[in-house]
């Protein structure tokens, strides 16, 4: 069996390895040790014990991440195709169409950057702030204040299990 270390991406055995974790870091517990780990290309985190985790192949990394992109780019094109025809709908029947604006607050650098791409592909008005978790509750008021959303997103870390 491998040796299993921080920064490494595994998957867990007992969930069939359905999503690709990267190893945060290694806790020793009183008769074992507990890896905490964080999705590769989801947001989510859990933890798991050693021996139930297994290393991941480059290979099957890649394909882990094309098979994301690939969904995430079908879904996108898909909703995109959609307000195209609502919105053909909408201008034969002389309305105007509005979308609300969206303000989103993430702790996580890597997963606010990805959501701003995928609200810009999908041509939505959306504010991104990568502010983190514990300073989130001193900018709401400010920053609802300032751009005035419709929508308000605060995405924050839920462990897993």
């Amino acid at each position: 069996m491998n040796r299993i270390k921080k920064g490494d991406i595994v998957g867990r055995i007992s969930y069939g390895k359905d999503i690709a974790f990267v190893v945060e870091r290694i806790i020793k517990t009183h008769d074992s040790k507990l890896a905490i780990l964080k999705g590769l290309t989801v947001r989510v985190q859990a933890d798991s014990t050693l021996d139930d985790l297994e290393l991941m192949e480059k290979v099957q990394i890649a394909e882990h991440v094309k098979m994301l992109e690939e969904n995430v780019a079908k879904r996108i094109q898909e909703h995109v195709q959609e307000r195209k025809n609502k919105a053909q709908q909408f201008f034969r029947e002389k309305a105007i169409v509005y979308t609300g604006k969206i303000l989103h607050l993430d702790g996580d650098k890597k997963y606010s950057e990805k959501s701003n791409r995928y609200y810009k592909k999908i041509g939505l008005n959306a504010v991104v702030k990568n502010i983190p978790e514990r300073k989130q509750p001193f900018y709401v008021a400010s920053f609802l204040q300032r751009y005035q959303p419709d929508i308000l997103i605060i995405t924050r870390t839920r462990r897993n299990d």
